[in-house]
């Protein structure tokens, strides 16, 4: 069982947690053969490859190779890509690491490493699911940040026994919604979600619905309009 669905649930009921657990399944076989990171939100990371070049050893994207992001050779190391760079003394020693020294939610994905053109590494890079404790009154509203201008899922786990039933609540895509009818007059494009009571406490899991790799978890306590809980 993976990082991410062990860190998930510590923080979800047994349903939702097998929900997670069965959309991350597609993906496994593909990220078993390929080494990860996963940091805290901005800081840095390092993506090891400990082999030797003699020529030019460079790291990109896996998707944009022809985007450098930095590279070595005999005489020096080359930083293309501000916030990307590999340290000279390393590569002589037959260590192509790639230092990224702010990790945000963009800079998550699989990275190639090559020596003349030939792959010799492959990382991903993950960051460590944000988590946020919210307490807020009924009658106001819960604000989610999404983390990321892509496509995410918000997964919803009810703390008591008088709450909706949990599972997927909206889908955002850019500006457009989709949400479940019972949400769908409570929610706003910035993913407000307006008018809460004490049913509305538990668990909020924002996700990346493409990577499904979750970016956050708050969990939300609802008091009373007197500030009873």
């Amino acid at each position: 069982m993976s990082r991410l669905t062990l860190s998930v649930m510590q923080s979800c009921s047994s349903a939702l947690c097998v929900l997670i657990l069965l959309t991350t399944t597609f993906t496994t076989a593909f990220e078993s053969l390929v080494p990860s990171v996963k940091v805290k939100l901005h800081d840095s990371a390092t993506l090891p490859c400990p082999e030797r070049c003699s020529g030019l050893a460079r790291w990109t994207v896996f998707h944009k190779r022809s985007d450098t992001l930095a590279e070595c050779d005999q005489t020096s190391c080359r930083s293309v890509k501000e916030g990307y760079q590999m340290i000279h003394d390393q590569y002589l020693k037959g260590n192509l690491s790639l230092i990224i020294t702010d990790a945000d939610f963009s800079k998550r994905g699989w990275y190639t490493s090559d020596c003349d053109g030939k792959d010799v590494c492959d990382v991903q890079l993950q960051i460590q699911p944000l988590r946020t404790s919210v307490q807020i009154k009924s009658s106001t509203s819960l604000v989610l940040d999404l983390n990321i201008p892509e496509e995410v899922e918000v997964i919803y786990d009810s703390t008591g026994a008088a709450g909706p039933a949990g599972g997927q609540i909206c889908t955002v895509d850019g500006r457009s919604l989709q949400c479940k009818p019972e949400y769908k007059q409570r929610v706003s494009a910035a993913l407000q979600l307006r008018g809460l009571t004490p049913s509305d406490s538990g668990v909020y899991i924002v996700m990346d619905k493409k990577n499904k790799e979750v970016l956050h978890i708050y969990t939300v306590t609802v008091g009373s309009a007197r500030g009873s809980e």
